[in-house]
C-alpha cells in the first residue's frame, strides 16, 4: 500500500517535471500536412531514423512508464503493429523517462511488438509539440503528418484503425 502510495507521488512529479520542460520551452505546432520532424533515436533493436522510414505509414506514439493510458495503448499497438506490417505500417513508440531503466521495466511487464525508442531528454517532444501523454502522430508514406491524437482510451481504436486504413490505402 506505501510502495503504491510513493510510485503514484513518484509519478506525479514525473509528470510535473515533464510538463514544466514543455512548458519552460516552446513546443512547435506540427500542422496536420506538415513534414514530421526527423530524427534518430536509439531503441531496443539498435537505432533508428524517421527518415529511412519513408514509404511506409508511421503510428509514431509518445509515451512514458508512469503513464496510465500508455499502459492501454500497448496491446492496441502490437494488435495493429500485427495486423497491418505487411502492408506497410510500422508502429514507433518513443519514451520519455529520464531514465531507461524505468521504461525497461514497463517493457517487461508490457511487451512491445514494435519499435521503441529512447529520448532520455526528451527533445522529440518540443519537435513535435506534444503536451500530454500519450500523444501520436500518423504520418503517412510522404513523411507527411497525417493525424494527431492526445491521449488514449478503448473508444479512440475503430478511429485510429480506421485512420490507420486509409493511410495504408493512401485516402487522406
Amino acid at each position: 500500500m506505501q510502495c503504491n502510495l510513493i510510485k503514484q507521488k513518484l509519478a506525479a512529479c514525473a509528470f510535473i517535471a515533464l510538463a514544466g520542460l514543455y512548458t519552460s520551452t516552446p513546443a512547435l505546432a506540427l500542422d496536420i500536412g506538415s513534414q514530421a520532424p526527423d530524427f534518430e533515436l536509439p531503441g531496443t533493436q539498435g537505432s533508428v531514423m524517421l527518415s529511412k522510414t519513408q514509404g511506409k505509414v508511421i503510428y509514431l506514439d509518445f509515451w512514458a512508464s508512469w503513464c496510465g493510458p500508455c499502459r492501454e495503448s500497448f496491446p492496441w499497438m502490437n494488435a495493429m503493429q500485427a495486423k497491418y506490417k505487411d502492408q506497410g505500417l510500422q508502429v514507433i513508440a518513443i519514451n520519455l523517462d529520464a531514465n531507461n531503466e524505468d521504461a525497461k521495466k514497463f517493457l517487461a511487464q508490457h511487451s512491445a511488438q514494435f519499435t521503441v525508442l529512447f529520448d532520455p531528454k526528451a527533445t522529440m517532444p518540443r519537435q513535435y509539440g506534444v503536451k500530454g501523454m500519450p500523444t501520436s502522430f500518423l504520418i503517412g508514406k510522404d513523411g507527411k503528418v497525417l493525424v494527431q491524437h492526445k491521449g488514449f482510451n478503448n473508444a479512440d481504436r475503430a478511429e485510429l484503425e480506421q485512420k490507420i486504413l486509409n493511410a495504408l490505402e493512401g485516402q487522406k
